[in-house]
């Protein structure tokens, strides 16, 4: 029993002296769940609406005011027609599509019944879109009946009523709801990104627990020499690895590519740079692989798999919680596979979520340079 009790004794002591790690231990479990407690308990609201309002009448403005006085839905854009109603779609500008006949009011207003257009981004979450397809139906059936009941009122029992307005919702890209067509893409940037996260998160410190660190101090390597070149083999293991991880998901699991792989893959090397350079400033900061591992797995990688869009829609997410995502490369880098994979999105109508993934890995990349301090 002393023997057992001087060994609890010892190992408290090393955490004990060792402040930076009592820090992580003690306190990153708690700011993980305060962020990720937000993150994950907003429901989404104000949707992104377009529409096509080709009736342009008191009676169409009214019916679009029905999903727009609540805060489901967003109108975000006012497109000039189904084609480019479509294309904010296709971008993922918006979620929901609306499209208004010409003869909307004309209809309304001698109690004839119509037909609008919904159309919803299929390559969201399923979950997502059937509460979404929900929500509109219920606005759609709520609509149509106060519709009814004015007419009612004006035109009173006489003559055969019908429900004025007839709603057909469209699925677009993933009509049967498979959440493997959902989480095959999104799943792809996550496993590279914790492969190369935690390669490169040891890469330094490695060095330096093992004491070749003094070696490479001594020669006239530069830092970003030495850094660049700490990644250009992991690099090579991402490009190996993002070819695997589409073949698996094609012929596996049947999620057959809609989008150019080569643009693709291109752009899986710039989320690798960017993964890569937040790995080895980690393991520039850390004292120890314990350090590096716990600093990956708590600010990086839980946080990219809850708060990424991965699983959970980032819409209904506080401001905090939503900037901290737009700080991580594997957000942009999801949306770019999802939108190529399912899609068939090229490069040029994904710039929105190209340029902060190139920033961000450029940054990243600098920062480790920076923080790498060539003495001992």
């Amino acid at each position: 029993m002393d023997r057992f009790l001087t060994i609890v004794k010892k190992e408290f002591r090393h955490i004990y002296r060792d402040p930076r790690t009592m820090a992580l231990i003690l306190l990153l479990p708690a700011l993980l769940l305060l962020l990720l407690g937000f993150g994950v308990s907003g429901e989404s609201k104000e949707i992104p609406l377009a529409v096509v309002d080709y009736s342009r009448t008191e009676e169409s403005r009214a019916y679009i005011d029905y999903y727009t006085n609540g805060e489901d839905f967003a109108y975000v854009y006012s497109a000039s027609s189904e084609e480019e109603l479509l294309d904010l779609i296709h971008r993922d500008k918006v979620k929901v599509g609306m499209l208004i006949p010409e003869d909307f009011g004309r209809m309304i207003a001698t109690n004839e019944s119509t037909q609008v257009q919904l159309y919803i981004n299929g390559s969201a979450d399923p979950s997502d879109i059937e509460t979404i397809q929900l929500k509109l139906a219920a606005i759609s059936q709520m609509a149509s009946q106060n519709i009814l009941v004015k007419q009612l009122e004006v035109s009173g029992l006489s003559g055969s009523f019908s429900m004025p307005i007839d709603t057909n919702i469209k699925m677009l890209y993933n009509p049967n709801r498979e959440s493997k067509m959902y989480m095959i893409p999104g799943l792809i940037p996550i496993v590279l990104q914790v492969q190369l996260l935690l390669l490169s998160a040891l890469a330094i410190v490695k060095e330096k627990e093992q004491g070749t660190m003094e070696q490479l101090i001594v020669t006239p390597i530069k830092g970003w020499e030495l850094m660049l070149g700490k990644i250009v083999p992991y690099m090579v293991v991402a490009l190996v690895n993002i070819i695997g991880l589409i073949w698996v998901g094609s012929w596996i699991f049947g999620v057959q590519m809609q989008g150019s792989f080569l643009e693709l893959v291109g752009l899986s090397m710039i989320f690798s740079i960017g993964s890569l350079g937040i790995g080895v400033l980690i393991s520039n900061l850390s004292d120890s692989q314990m350090q590096a591992i716990y600093l990956a797995v708590f600010i990086v990688m839980i946080p990219a798999i809850i708060l990424s869009g991965l699983m959970i829609p980032r819409d209904g997410m506080p401001p905090f919680t939503y900037w901290f995502s737009e700080l991580m490369p594997v957000t942009y880098f999801l949306e770019i596979t999802r939108g190529i994979m399912l899609k068939g999105v090229s490069g040029f109508y994904m710039w929105d979520s190209i340029w902060p993934m190139l920033l961000l890995s450029v940054v990243y990349f600098a920062a480790s340079v920076f923080t790498f301090k060539k003495k001992i």
